[in-house]
């Protein structure tokens, strides 16, 4: 087959002056290279064809693809990580994971939540606020847990975004609503073990490929909290493990259950933590889920898993196919 690949390359932006939390999302040009290696190596021939801006130029010039292999988390807005599978299903061109419903949904926290509640999947009360106005109605219990409704890779988490007084909440979604330019999502604190799983497939044929606990390691000083800087340097403060069969059991039915209610397709995780009776609640999806060989959560599962890389792309890319060729008429 001829694959596009479609992604947004960190450097571009670092080099136009961005800061590197604000292009945490985007991928080092080590991912593509992993993606192209494995694609190849599968016997595909491949083409790089960049973040939404190139593809709008190539495909104007009138290039096409037999699926384009998509991890684009575009710049711009809650719709951002839906322009690029939008533009390619304007020009019939199929493409991995999940369509720009699932992904205009499932990047703002708030309606996410809101799906999972009415499919009666387990997850924290929450609220979203939109100003400082909404703060007054606000009825749920502390300690709460504060972070921007439409953002990933941990930005706008640190150790402050666990809170026990109406000040602190106060002042903490003041200063998120600021830098971010969001709504905050406040929910119920969750004491409990953290986790995340790892999904292939689409529907009735998606599966857990693995579950991963995060476990923070002595050295880690302050609040447990799995943010931008911890994800950041995991190498020191954390420690990956599959944990006990029953816990992976529990972990697995909340996650596939959000995955299939949400309508994900083909790949991605979703990161699940315990309240405080040691019941799996869901945290979020994640339906594009970074795909760098080493550094990623879904390929350190698969290691954990004893699935190879290559194999984990492979995987992605037969659900792709297989659901499109369902799809024909």
């Amino acid at each position: 087959m001829n694959l596009g690949i479609t992604y947004d390359l960190r450097d571009d932006y670092l080099q136009e002056g961005y800061g590197y939390e604000e292009t945490a999302e985007f991928d080092s040009i080590g991912t593509i290279d992993g993606i192209d290696d494995a694609l190849k190596s599968l016997g595909h021939t491949t083409v790089r064809v960049g973040n939404a801006k190139s593809l709008v130029s190539r495909l104007a010039a009138g290039e096409t693809w037999d699926l384009v292999f998509n991890i684009a988390e575009g710049m711009y807005g809650v719709g951002r990580e839906a322009l690029v599978p939008a533009l390619l299903d304007a020009y019939r061109i199929p493409y991995t994971f999940s369509d720009p419903l699932v992904l205009a949904l499932t990047l703002h926290k708030g309606l996410t939540k809101t799906v999972i509640r009415s499919a009666g999947i387990p997850t924290a009360d929450f609220a979203v606020v939109e100003d400082p106005g909404d703060l007054v109605k606000l009825d749920l219990p502390f300690p709460l847990f504060a972070k921007p409704v439409a953002e990933g890779t941990g930005k706008g988490i640190n150790e402050s975004s666990r809170v026990d007084t109406r000040e602190q909440l106060s002042v903490l979604c003041t200063k998120l609503m600021h830098e971010f330019r969001q709504p905050v999502l406040v929910e119920t604190y969750l004491p409990g073990r953290e986790f995340t799983a790892g999904i292939v497939g689409t529907d009735s044929a998606a599966s857990v490929i693995g579950v991963m606990e995060v476990l923070f390691r002595n050295n880690h000083e302050g609040e447990k909290i799995y943010s931008y800087h911890t994800k950041a340097h995991y190498e020191e403060l954390i420690d990956y493990v599959i944990p006990e069969q029953h816990v992976v059991q529990s972990c697995s039915e909340v996650a596939l259950h959000a995955w299939r209610a949400l309508g994900c397709r083909d790949g991605g995780r979703v990161d699940i933590r315990m309240d405080s009776l040691g019941r799996p609640n869901f945290i979020e999806v994640n339906p594009l889920a970074g795909l760098n060989p080493v550094h990623s959560d879904l390929p350190i599962i698969c290691r954990l898993r004893n699935i190879p890389y290559r194999e984990l792309i492979a995987m992605i890319l037969d659900s792709a196919i297989q659901r499109v060729n369902r799809e024909k008429p």
